[in-house]
C-alpha cells in the first residue's frame, strides 16, 4: 500500500517514483486558530510519519500545539472515512452502505436537479472553518453554489460580531503585528485563553514578561492563562464594555490621555468622553462583579505604562452586546496614543491585512445578477424547520455540508437535530470522520485531510500567507472538496471553464499579482507588507481615515453610532428559575468539535465536564465527579461536575465542544445555547445563557 501511495504522489507532484523516500514537505495548518502554523511533514515511502512546526517560519518557530502535532494519527485513524456511503437506516441511526463515487455523484446530481429547477434557493450549503484554506474551503464550492444560484450562507458562527466591531471602529479586521507583543510593557489578555487557543502569542507574552512586562487577564473563567498572569479580573460574562468604559472614565478623570492623537486621529471623541464619564468604577464594578479598586488600578497601569498592548479574543463577542464590547475595547488604544508604538495597540484579527483575491477563487460573478436569499448559519435549527413563505422563501429541501459539523456546533441543538432528521431533507456531507452530522446524511463523501491536497492560507493572528502542498496521496478513496464540486458541476451541466481549474491554479489565482507565489513554492510562506506601527500617524482604513468612536455607518442603520454596554439577553439575576450564567469555552485539547474523535486527546480530557464554584456546588449537594443535569427551557445536558475556583460564583463553565455521541446522555452543551443574535454582525450568543444545575 505504501508503494502505491508513493507512486501516486510522485505522479501528482512530478517526482520519479525511484527517488520517493524520506522527504520533508512544506505545508500549513488548516485549523481555526490565530496562529496558522507552517508545517513540515516527513514522508517515508509515501507515508507521513511526522508533522512538525517549520523552524524557519518566525510565527511558528518550530512549535506546534499538541493537537496538530498528532496529525498523522488523524490522517491514518482507523475510523477515517475512506469510501462513499449511502444511508440505509433511519436518519440519525448512522447506518450506511458502501457505494462507488460515480453512483454517489450521479444520484446526488439527480436529486439536486429537480430542486434547482423549482427554485435553486431550496439548496443550502453549510460550511465553516473545518479548513481555513481559500481553495478547499470556499473555493470551488462557492463557484458551484454561485453558478447554481443556491441560498447563500451567512457564516457567522465564530467571529462576525467582533469583526463588525472592528470594521466600525478601525475600518477593517486589522491591528498591531503580533511579534511586537514581545516588546510591550503592559499586556491585557482580554477574553482569551492564550495557552490553549493562541500558543505562539503566549510565547511572545512570556518573552515580554521576562523583560519586565505586566500581564493582566480579563476573563470570566480562571483559565490556565489567567493563572500565569500577574492579575486576573474575573468579570461576569457580557460585561466587557462596562469595564472598558470605566477604564475610559479613569483615563479622562486623571488626564492619562494623548490629546494630540485624539485630536488628529479620532472621530467622535467628545461624545465618547461624555458617555465614558457616566461609567464610574463603582458603577462598572457592580455590573462586572468585581471590586472598584481593581478597575482603578488597571486604569492607572493602562494610562501610565508604555507601550501597552491588548490581545483581544472572540470570547468577548459571544453575547448580545458583543459587537459593542469589541468597539469599546478597540477604542482604548487611541485614548492613550498606544498606536504610536509598534508594541502598542490592539489585536483581535489581522485578516484584514490580507491581499488574497477571494473573488478569484469563489467567482461571485457566476451569480450573473441573481441575488439569492441569505440564511444565517447560527439559526440553522429554526431555518430547517421553516415552511415556505413570502418572507422566508422556499423550504430548504437539500443541504450540502462540508468543513463543518452543525449538529454538534450550532446553537439550540435539539432544533438542529430535528431539522436534519427531516425525512424530506436531502443531506450530503463531505467528511473525514463519522461525526454527529454524518449520522443524518443521505450520502457521505470521504474528504482529504491537509496532508493530501493543495491549499492557500492567510492568517488572523499574524501577517503571513502560507502554501500547503500535498505530502501524500489521498488515503483510500478520499477526494478533495474541489474535486467533488468539479464533478458535481459537470453532472449538473455546468460548462464554465473555471470548473476545470486545478487546485494549484486556484492557489495562484488567489495570490494574484500581490502575493509572491514563487516564494510560497520555495519556502512555504511569504510576508504581507504591513507597517510595524500601522496607525502611528492615523491612516486607519475607515471612511474618515481616523479611529471612529462614532460610526456614521451604524447611525445610518438606525443603531447607536457610539459603543455602549448592552446587558445580556439572559442577564444573571433576571430569572429565578435559572440562577446561573453559563459560558462554554473550548476544552484545552479540542478545537471546536475537531479532534474530539482522537482517542489520545479524548483520554486527556477524559469526559464532558462542568466547572462549578464551591459556593454554587455546596447548596446543591454536588461534589467533583458527580453526574449533573444542566438545564434550561431549551433542553438539558448531562456531564461530570468539577467543583473548582476556575468558575466564579454564579457562573458555570461547560467545556466543549464534545460530539453529542460522546456525551453522557447523547447531547452536548449546545443543547442549552440559544439562536438569538448579537447586536451587530448577526453572530451567535453562546456565552449569553442562563441555566440551573442539579445532581442527576
Amino acid at each position: 500500500m505504501a508503494r502505491t501511495i508513493g507512486t501516486n504522489l510522485s505522479a501528482a507532484i512530478g517526482i520519479p517514483p525511484s527517488v520517493i523516500g524520506p522527504q520533508r514537505i512544506l505545508g500549513a495548518c488548516p485549523h481555526d486558530c490565530p496562529d496558522t502554523c507552517a508545517l513540515v511533514t516527513t514522508v517515508v515511502d509515501g507515508v507521513a510519519t511526522r508533522v512538525q512546526g517549520n523552524p524557519d517560519h518566525q510565527p511558528t518557530d518550530g512549535v506546534l500545539c499538541a493537537k496538530v502535532s498528532r496529525y498523522p494519527e488523524r490522517t491514518y485513524h482507523p475510523d477515517r472515512l475512506l469510501h462513499p456511503l449511502r444511508r440505509v437506516g433511519p436518519k440519525g441511526s448512522g447506518r450506511f452502505e458502501r457505494v462507488s463515487w460515480d453512483e454517489a455523484l450521479d444520484d446526488i446530481a439527480d436529486r439536486l436537479k429537480p430542486i434547482a429547477a423549482r427554485d435553486p434557493q431550496g439548496i443550502l450549503p453549510y460550511s465553516y472553518c473545518g479548513t481555513m484554506g481559500l481553495v478547499q474551503g470556499e473555493g470551488m464550492a462557492m463557484r458551484f453554489f454561485h453558478r447554481l444560484g443556491a441560498t447563500l450562507l451567512d457564516r457567522t458562527i465564530c467571529a462576525s460580531a467582533g469583526a463588525a466591531g472592528l470594521v466600525h471602529t478601525l475600518g477593517a479586521k486589522v491591528g498591531m503585528k503580533v511579534e511586537f507583543f514581545a516588546e510591550a510593557k503592559l499586556i491585557l489578555i482580554w477574553g482569551s485563553n492564550s495557552i490553549t487557543s493562541n500558543l505562539h502569542f503566549w510565547r511572545l507574552a512570556q518573552e515580554a514578561k521576562r523583560q519586565g512586562a505586566k500581564l493582566v487577564c480579563i476573563d470570566p473563567r480562571r483559565t490556565e492563562t489567567a493563572e500565569k498572569c500577574h492579575e486576573h479580573l474575573q468579570i461576569l460574562p457580557g460585561t466587557d464594555a462596562a469595564l472598558a468604559f470605566a477604564l475610559m472614565h479613569e483615563l479622562v478623570a486623571n488626564d492619562w490621555l494623548d490629546h494630540d492623537y485624539l485630536a488628529r486621529h479620532t472621530l467622535g471623541w467628545d461624545a465618547l468622553r461624555e458617555r465614558a464619564l457616566r461609567w464610574t468604577p463603582e458603577r462598572a464594578a457592580a455590573v462586572c462583579g468585581i471590586d472598584a479598586q481593581r478597575i482603578r488600578d488597571l486604569a492607572r497601569d493602562y494610562g501610565t505604562i508604555r507601550p501597552a498592548a491588548i490581545r483581544l479574543n472572540y470570547g468577548v463577542q459571544r453575547v448580545r452586546g458583543g459587537g459593542n464590547a469589541t468597539r469599546a475595547v478597540a477604542s482604548l488604544p487611541a485614548l492613550v496614543g498606544a498606536w504610536r508604538h509598534r508594541a502598542g495597540g490592539v489585536l483581535l484579527s489581522s485578516s484584514g491585512w490580507s491581499t488574497a483575491d477571494r473573488a478569484a477563487t469563489q467567482r461571485p460573478d457566476l451569480l450573473a445578477g441573481r441575488s439569492p436569499r441569505v440564511i444565517n448559519m447560527s439559526t440553522i435549527g429554526d431555518d430547517l424547520l421553516r415552511e415556505a413563505s413570502p418572507s422566508f422563501g422556499p423550504k430548504v429541501e437539500a443541504v450540502v455540508v462540508y468543513n463543518s459539523n452543525p449538529v454538534a456546533v450550532a446553537p439550540d441543538s435539539s432544533k438542529v437535530v430535528r431539522g436534519f432528521a427531516r425525512e424530506d431533507l436531502f443531506t450530503v456531507v463531505l467528511e473525514q470522520f463519522h461525526t454527529d452530522t454524518v449520522d443524518y446524511a443521505d450520502y457521505v463523501l470521504p474528504a482529504t485531510t491537509q496532508l493530501e491536497h493543495w491549499d492557500l492560507h492567510t492568517a488572523y493572528g499574524h501577517t503571513d500567507v502560507l502554501l500547503n502542498r500535498p505530502a501524500i496521496a489521498p488515503v483510500g478513496e478520499a477526494r478533495t472538496n474541489t474535486q467533488v464540486f468539479r464533478e458535481l458541476a459537470t453532472r449538473m451541466g455546468f460548462t464554465d471553464p473555471c470548473f476545470g481549474d486545478s487546485d494549484e491554479a486556484m492557489c495562484r489565482q488567489a495570490c494574484g499579482d500581490r502575493i509572491d507565489f514563487q516564494q510560497l513554492l520555495d519556502r512555504g510562506y511569504t510576508a504581507l507588507p504591513v507597517p510595524d506601527a500601522p496607525f502611528a500617524e492615523g491612516r486607519f482604513p475607515t471612511a474618515s481615515g481616523k479611529c471612529e468612536f462614532f460610526s456614521a455607518t451604524l447611525a445610518k442603520q438606525g443603531l447607536d453610532g457610539l459603543p455602549d454596554h448592552l446587558p445580556n439577553y439572559e442577564s444573571l439575576g433576571s430569572s429565578p428559575q435559572y440562577p446561573l450564567a453559563m459560558i462554554s469555552p473550548p476544552a484545552r485539547n479540542f478545537l471546536n468539535s475537531t479532534f474530539v474523535n482522537l482517542q489520545s486527546l479524548r483520554d486527556i480530557e477524559r469526559e464532558p465536564v462542568l466547572e462549578i464554584h464551591p459556593d454554587d456546588a455546596a447548596p446543591r449537594g454536588i461534589a467533583t465527579g458527580a453526574v449533573v443535569r444542566v438545564f434550561n427551557e431549551r433542553g438539558e445536558y448531562h456531564c461530570k461536575a468539577e467543583v473548582s475556583a476556575r468558575a466564579r460564583p454564579g457562573v458555570v463553565n461547560g467545556l466543549g465542544i464534545w460530539w453529542r455521541k460522546f456525551g453522557l446522555a447523547g447531547t452536548n452543551v449546545n443543547e442549552l445555547t440559544s439562536q438569538r443574535l448579537t447586536d451587530m454582525g448577526n453572530g451567535p450568543v453562546f456565552y449569553d445563557c442562563l441555566v440551573d444545575v442539579r445532581a442527576a
